[in-house]
């Protein structure tokens, strides 16, 4: 067992103490942090939709008619017309059968693993997965392989050195400390060659890209049917809170009859249910804010191509610039914050080592003012 004070001690010792700041605001394009007023470039909230009055006053008419807590799980009586409209809405919006609700992305990657896979199977995923995605595998006991990062032929071997067993490939759809994408197309060519199940974390997708928000797949023209698992969550572009997995009516009835984080979980409160639904429908009713995003996804490449600042190649939201070692990107952070701006220093283990970074991330609703102000004191803090 580990010494605990030792073991703080020694992660303080190579800057890899985490602490939490304090938020006193709503989610927006400028928040109250530790009692200081920033531009907030550290969000995923995506479209801005966390506060949005239509969003809000959802949740509040559905309190007032189911009250705050759900009360129990799904399966005994937490299972209310807010969480069955939801779903069939979700299933609808994804083009799947059906779709079922999990109360956190975690959660819904962990029920996938557990409900499908055994002993006898393997599972097989990019290196820089989302650790949800690792931790499912190890606690489905199945065999877990891991190829590089977006290296299909890497992934190709991997499959083929599986000789018996079910095969299930998972991935992130968007690398959420990278911000570049999968390739959906090769990767469903590859597990139909080789009989495997593909899954899909959609979380950083979904909302943003393709039609009106509809995700990774639309954004890539690729069809439902190609993909035997997608997995989203509630808690970023859409601005409320928890996850669904869609897929194949066999797929949904199995796990809600046997992933356990579904089964032995407390539902999400219906008024989450019935913000999200808002949420949903603000995705095509005012379409504008995806468009407002990648405007501003543009613009920031635009303006950093003119630095010296070590920028990853990434269409999205999520903008990392490369630093290197904790201490300085750590440093670098807490700068910027006192100049007014959050950005969050992203250090190892949550990726590799010498390669910690500000992972930036852009809002629908930033100006390019602030995106111009943003880069300047970058550049003046970082060269």
């Amino acid at each position: 067992m580990k010494d605990l004070k030792q073991d703080l001690q020694h992660r303080k010792q190579q800057d890899l103490y985490r602490s939490r700041k304090i938020l006193k605001s709503p989610q927006g394009r400028e928040i109250i942090l530790n009692d200081k007023l920033v531009l907030n470039f550290c969000s995923n909230d995506y479209l801005g939709l966390a506060n949005h009055p239509d969003v809000i006053q959802s949740f509040t008419k559905a309190a007032q008619q189911f009250g705050v807590g759900s009360g129990a799980a799904h399966l005994v009586n937490g299972h209310t017309s807010s969480h069955h409209a939801l779903e069939e809405e979700l299933a609808d919006f994804t083009g799947y059968p059906r779709a079922l609700l999990f109360s956190t992305g975690y959660m819904a990657n962990l029920g996938v693993a557990q409900s499908l896979c055994s002993k006898d199977d393997y599972i097989i995923e990019d290196k820089l997965n989302h650790a949800s995605l690792l931790d499912a595998a190890n606690i489905s006991n199945a065999q877990l392989k891991r190829y590089l990062h977006k290296d299909y032929n890497s992934l190709q071997k991997k499959l083929s050195s599986c000789k018996s067993g079910g095969k299930l490939v998972s991935s992130d759809s968007v690398f959420s400390m990278d911000g570049d994408e999968a390739d959906i197309k090769l990767m469903t060519r590859h597990c139909r060659e080789n009989s495997a199940r593909l899954m899909l974390d959609d979380a950083h997708g979904f909302g943003v890209l393709g039609e009106n928000g509809r995700g990774s797949l639309s954004h890539q023209h690729i069809p439902t049917s190609d993909v035997d698992i997608y997995m989203a969550t509630l808690g970023k572009a859409m601005g409320t809170a928890g996850a669904f997995i869609a897929g194949s009516d066999e797929l949904i009835e199995t796990l809600i009859q046997t992933a356990r984080c579904y089964i032995y979980t407390t539902a999400m409160p219906a008024a989450v249910a019935e913000a999200t639904r808002t949420s949903l429908q603000l995705l095509t009713r005012e379409n504008w804010r995806q468009q407002s995003l990648n405007s501003n996804i543009e613009y920031f490449k635009n303006l950093i191509t003119e630095t010296e600042l070590n920028l990853l190649e990434s269409s999205t939201a999520i903008q990392p610039v490369i630093i290197g070692d904790s201490k300085t990107a750590t440093d670098i952070s807490q700068k910027m914050f006192d100049l007014g701006f959050h950005i969050a220093a992203i250090r190892p283990p949550t990726v590799p080592k010498n390669t910690s970074r500000l992972r930036i991330t852009l809002r629908a609703d930033h100006s390019e003012q602030d995106i111009k102000r943003l880069v300047d004191a970058l550049t003046k803090s970082i060269i």
